[in-house]
C-alpha cells in the first residue's frame, strides 16, 4: 500500500468516526429535547457550582479542563454552565471533595522534585526530555514562565518508568537535552489541543482548534479562503473558564500557543489539512449572501460536554508524535463544496517555508 492509500484510509475512517459521533450527539440532543419539553433540567453558573462543590475556582476550571466535572452550553451562547444532577453526582462520590482535589493538585518543579524524590535539576531534565507534560502554567514575578504539572500524572510515572529517577540518565536522553531540546511547552500544546477536540464533534470546530496552534500567515497558508479563516475565528472554542488575566499573562498564552519547531509547525499543518477536509465535506463555511443555513449548523461558541469522570491521559515522551497527528503523506483526495472550485492537494497545501530559525 502506497503512502497516498494509507493517508487517504486515515481520512476515510477519520470521517467515519466523526459521522458516527455526530449521529450520537444527534440522537441525544434529541432525547434532551424530548425530556427538556417536559421539565428543563436547572443549571447553575461555574462560580456557583464551584461553591457547591467545596473547591476553589481555580480547582474548578482544571477539573473541567481534564474532563472531571460536564459542562453544557448557555442558552444563547455565553459560558458553559453546569447540570445540579452533575453536581449531585459528584457530592455523591466516596470521600468528596478530597477525591476530586486531590486528581486536579498541580506542583510545581520543587514539589514534583520531592513527591518523586529526586533532584529539582533532575525533574527539570526529565520535563525537558518530555517524560512528564505540565498541564498549567503561570508568571513569576520576573514575568517567566513557571510550569506546574498534575500530581498525579507524576506519580503515575513514577510507577511506570522507575528506572529513570535513579542511574545514569539514558544516552539518547542526555544527547537530546545536551542539545537543547525542551519539550515543556509542546507537550503542554498537544494535551490542550487534544482536550479541546475531546469536548466538541463539529468538524469546523475541531479545524478552529488546529488552526489555535498557527499563526495567521501559516493558517493563510493551508485555508486559502478568507471566508472560512473568518468562520474559524467565529467558531473556535471559548477557553474553559479562563477569566482575563494581567496583559503579561495574556502575551504569554498567545505566544505559548503557537507551534514553534519545523516538524511541529508541519505536523500541525498536516492536522489543520485533514479537519478542513473534513469540515467542508460536511458543510460549506457562510459568505456574504447566503439565506443563514451554513450558520444555524454551526454549534455555540461554549463547548461541548466534557467526557464525566474520565482521567487525564498519559503524557508523552519526545520524540513521539502527537495523538491527533495522522501520519504524514502525500495528496489528500481534492474537496470542493457548493460548486466551487476543486480545493488544492494535501502538499501543495503543506508548501511552506519556517521561520527564521528553521
Amino acid at each position: 500500500m502506497t503512502v497516498k492509500e494509507v493517508l487517504r484510509a486515515h481520512i476515510t475512517d477519520h470521517r467515519a468516526h466523526n459521522t458516527d459521533q455526530r449521529n450520537a450527539s444527534a440522537e441525544t440532543q434529541g432525547e434532551d429535547r424530548h425530556d427538556s419539553s417536559a421539565a428543563p433540567a436547572a443549571t447553575v453558573a461555574a462560580g456557583r457550582a464551584s461553591q457547591e462543590l467545596g473547591i476553589r475556582r481555580a480547582e474548578f476550571e482544571l477539573a473541567v479542563h481534564l474532563g472531571l466535572i460536564a459542562v453544557v452550553g448557555a442558552p444563547g451562547g455565553g459560558r458553559p454552565r453546569v447540570h445540579e444532577e452533575e453536581i449531585a453526582r459528584l457530592r455523591e462520590q466516596p470521600d468528596f471533595p478530597d477525591v476530586l482535589v486531590e486528581r486536579v493538585r498541580t506542583v510545581g518543579t520543587a514539589q514534583g522534585a520531592a513527591l518523586l524524590d529526586i533532584a529539582p535539576a533532575r525533574f527539570t531534565r526529565l520535563a525537558r526530555a518530555g517524560c512528564v507534560s505540565p498541564v498549567t502554567f503561570y508568571l513569576n514575578r520576573y514575568r517567566a514562565v513557571v510550569w506546574l504539572y498534575l500530581a498525579d500524572e507524576l506519580a503515575a510515572f513514577a510507577a511506570r518508568e522507575p528506572e529513570l529517577l535513579a542511574g545514569r540518565t539514558p544516552p539518547g536522553m542526555r544527547a537530546m537535552l545536551e542539545s537543547g531540546a525542551d519539550w515543556r511547552a509542546r507537550n503542554w500544546r498537544s494535551q490542550r489541543i487534544d482536550r479541546l477536540l475531546d469536548r466538541t464533534t463539529d468538524p469546523w470546530a475541531r479545524t478552529a482548534v488546529q488552526a489555535s496552534a498557527l499563526d495567521p500567515v501559516q493558517v493563510a497558508q493551508v485555508v486559502d479562503d478568507p471566508y472560512e479563516r473568518a468562520y474559524l475565528v467565529r467558531v473556535r472554542p471559548e477557553p474553559v473558564f479562563g477569566r482575563p488575566g494581567s496583559m503579561a499573562a495574556r502575551e504569554a498564552m498567545a505566544e505559548l500557543m503557537l507551534a514553534d519547531d519545523p516538524d511541529e509547525i508541519l505536523w500541525r499543518r498536516v492536522n489543520l489539512t485533514l479537519e478542513l477536509d473534513a469540515a467542508r465535506e460536511d458543510r460549506p463555511a457562510p459568505r456574504p449572501g447566503d439565506d443563514g443555513g451554513a450558520r444555524t449548523a454551526a454549534p455555540a461558541r461554549t463547548a461541548a460536554p466534557a467526557r464525566t469522570g474520565a482521567r487525564p491521559g498519559p503524557v508523552r515522551r519526545a520524540p513521539a508524535i502527537e495523538s491527533t497527528a495522522p501520519p504524514a503523506g502525500t495528496g489528500a483526495p481534492p474537496s470542493a463544496a457548493g460548486g466551487r472550485t476543486t480545493r488544492k492537494g494535501l502538499l501543495a497545501r503543506l508548501r511552506w517555508q519556517g521561520r527564521g530559525t528553521g
